[in-house]
C-alpha cells in the first residue's frame, strides 16, 4: 500500500490518459489557435501501449488504488480501446472502471465497451442548442451525436454522468435545458466551474460561474433534494430531481475547492505521473518502466512521489496564478 501523502491523503483513484488527441477544440481545452493543424501531438513511440498501461495500473492497484478512469484528449480515439479496457477490468483489486469522453464516437463503441468491462462513462456536454455547443467545441459540430452516445450508452447499460462546463457569457441559456434533459432521461448532470488549466488562457475570476448562482437557478425552476457524497473525496455536491431518478451535481474548483480530500493521480499517455491537475511538472514512470524496472521498484518510485505530495492548488490560487506554466488539460487528461 502506499502511505497517505503530505496533508494524509491516500491514494484511492488513478486517471490514465490514452491520448494527447482530440478531434474538439474546446475552448478551455485546446482552443484552436494553439492546437492547429502543425501542432506536434506525442510521437506514438512515446505512448504507452496497452500492456504497459495494464502493468502499471495493476502496480497501482497493489498501491491502494480502487478506481481507475481512462482519459485524453479523447481516447475514443485511440484504436482498438476495448481491448485496454477488457485488460484492465480483468485485474485483481478493481471496483471501479469508468471512460471521460466528449461521446461524439460513442454510439458506435458503446457495445463493445460494455462487454469489455467498462462499467460508467462521463460525457462532456456544454449545450444542447446547436449554436451554442458549436461555439463551445471550436469545430462546429453538432450536439445530435453526444445525444446518440449517451442513448446508446444507456441502452447497452452503461452508468452515465453528463459534465457541462459553464463559462460565463458562452452558456449560461444552457443550464436549465440540460437539467430537463437529465430529468427526462434520469440522468446525472454535473456544472463544473470553469478552472484556468494550462497555459491556453489566463487566470480570469470573471469567466466563473459561481455554482452557488447556479444552483439558485436551478432552484427556481426544479424541486431539488440534497444527496450524501458517496464516498470521501467525492468531487461534486449532488442534488435529487424531486419526482425523478435524475441529479444535479457542482464541482465547484474555484469557489468550494476540494484539495483536502483529493485522492486522485493523473498517469499521461507519455508515462508521466502527475500529482495535481495543476502541478507544473510530472514524474516520469515510462522511462523506469522501459529500462526494466520490476514492479517492486515502480512501486517503490510511485510511494515515494505520492508519499511527498503536498499539492493542494485550488486552495492557494492567487493573483500570481497566471505566472504559473502548467501541461494543458487535454495532456493531463482533466
Amino acid at each position: 500500500m502506499a502511505s497517505p501523502d503530505q496533508f494524509q491523503r491516500p491514494l484511492r483513484d488513478l486517471r490514465i490518459s490514452v491520448t494527447d488527441r482530440c478531434n474538439f477544440r474546446c475552448r478551455y481545452c485546446m482552443p484552436a489557435e494553439i492546437f492547429g493543424p502543425d501542432y506536434q501531438y506525442l510521437p506514438r513511440e512515446d505512448i504507452l501501449d496497452y500492456e504497459e498501461i495494464s502493468r502499471l495500473a495493476r502496480v497501482f492497484l497493489s498501491l491502494g488504488v480502487r478506481k481507475l478512469r481512462l482519459t485524453g484528449g479523447e481516447p475514443l480515439l485511440r484504436k482498438d480501446l476495448p481491448t485496454l479496457v477488457s485488460q484492465l477490468s480483468a485485474l485483481e483489486g478493481l471496483e471501479d472502471l469508468a471512460l471521460t469522453t466528449n461521446g461524439t464516437a460513442l454510439a458506435q463503441q458503446a457495445g463493445s465497451l460494455k462487454q469489455a468491462g467498462l462499467q460508467r462513462v462521463t460525457i462532456s456536454l456544454d449545450a444542447l442548442d446547436p449554436e451554442v455547443f458549436s461555439q463551445m467545441n471550436g469545430i462546429n459540430a453538432s450536439p445530435q451525436k453526444v445525444v446518440d452516445g449517451i442513448a446508446a450508452a444507456k441502452e447497452v447499460g452503461l452508468g452515465i454522468k453528463i459534465n457541462a462546463v459553464v463559462q460565463r457569457g458562452v452558456n449560461e441559456t444552457q443550464i436549465l435545458p440540460l437539467v430537463q434533459f437529465a430529468a427526462e432521461h434520469e440522468l446525472i448532470v454535473r456544472f463544473i466551474e470553469y478552472m484556468d488549466t494550462g497555459a491556453a488562457h489566463g487566470w480570469n475570476l470573471g469567466k466563473v460561474v459561481p455554482s452557488n448562482e447556479l444552483l439558485d437557478l436551478i432552484k427556481d425552476h426544479f424541486e431539488l433534494a440534497s444527496l450524501p457524497q458517496n464516498h470521501p473525496g467525492e468531487t461534486s455536491v449532488c442534488y435529487r430531481i424531486s419526482d425523478t431518478a435524475a441529479e444535479v451535481g457542482f464541482i465547484s474548483s474555484v469557489t468550494q475547492p476540494f484539495c483536502t480530500n483529493c485522492s486522485r493521480a493523473r498517469l499521461t499517455a507519455d508515462g508521466h505521473l502527475f500529482t495535481c491537475l495543476f502541478a507544473p511538472n510530472g514524474h516520469d514512470i515510462k522511462g523506469l518502466l522501459r529500462e526494466g524496472a520490476s514492479d517492486s521498484e515502480l512501486a517503490n518510485r510511485i510511494r515515494e512521489i505520492w508519499g511527498m505530495r503536498s499539492d493542494r492548488y485550488s486552495e492557494i490560487r492567487s493573483h500570481a496564478t497566471p505566472a504559473h506554466a502548467r501541461p494543458e488539460m487535454s495532456y493531463l487528461g482533466g
